[in-house]
């Protein structure tokens, strides 16, 4: 069977199994960007990938309810910087990476700021976007490179304002696919790997030092408090209300 996944650090606990413990040669791997993952499930290139869940409609994909990137208040690697008060922002640079997140910006800033930009798609790279654009949108580990507290900017944690918002923990990806791919003994391997990963997660902070070059205290705190693994009814209830609200707005119309 094959696999795409996430190439940031949040996914490395849910793949540890696969990369590094008894999983290992169960499934061929690929790992891309999250809008790649999804586009690789949907063109056929992957039978499962670890994709955005506002792209879970549009693909008409069905995924595993256990398993997911979720947060239950701040998740630190999505973060919206501006410099303007968000109600005053016209013009937002987006982090190419992922639909979700930026479907996610588009809801909190027209529901609570009465505010819709224009979406321009850029790298993230921060000074750049916001040379041309009120604000940036960054996602994964370009966000965690950054220090919110130390930016001369307006700063929004993302996850921090849905969950303040709505009450409700936010989704942001699934393991998903058609509905032939999502057998149970595909489950049970991928919950096995999360396993794996969650008791082996000192191993799994030590290489994102030694690999990426993040400070252990954020690499630690980052994929133990920020990110959660595994979901509850509340993370599927609040994964429904972001549904419902991705099928009202005109996010495929956002450029690609």
């Amino acid at each position: 069977m094959r696999v795409s996944a996430v190439s940031y650090l949040n996914t490395w606990p849910l793949v540890w199994g696969f990369r590094n413990g008894p999983q290992q040669g169960l499934f061929d791997f690929r790992f891309d960007l999250p809008a790649i993952c999804a586009a690789a499930v949907g063109n056929g290139e992957a039978d499962i990938g670890l994709v955005p869940c506002g792209e879970l409609d549009r693909l008409q994909l069905d995924f595993l309810p256990d398993l997911g990137i979720a947060c239950d208040g701040p998740v630190r690697s999505i973060l919206l910087i501006s410099q303007r008060p968000f109600d005053q922002i016209r013009t937002l640079a987006a982090d190419s990476g992922s639909r979700t997140s930026v479907a996610l910006t588009r809801i909190i800033l027209a529901e609570r700021y009465g505010c819709r930009p224009e979406i321009r798609r850029q790298s993230p790279r921060l000074e750049e976007m916001l040379s041309g654009s009120d604000a940036a949108l960054i996602i994964g580990d370009p966000a965690l490179r950054l220090d919110p507290e130390q930016l001369p900017y307006y700063t929004m944690d993302l996850g921090e304002e849905w969950t303040r918002w709505t009450g409700l923990p936010m989704v942001f990806a699934v393991w998903a696919g058609h509905k032939a791919a999502l057998t149970r003994d595909a489950a049970e391997a991928f919950l096995a790997s999360w396993r794996w990963g969650r008791d082996h997660m000192d191993e799994i902070v030590r290489q994102a030092c030694e690999e990426r070059g993040f400070p252990e205290p954020l690499a630690r705190e980052y994929l133990t408090r920020h990110i959660v693994f595994e979901l509850s009814p509340k993370h599927l209830e609040g994964l429904e209300l972001y549904r419902n609200f991705v099928r009202a707005l005109d996010t495929f119309a956002i450029p690609v």
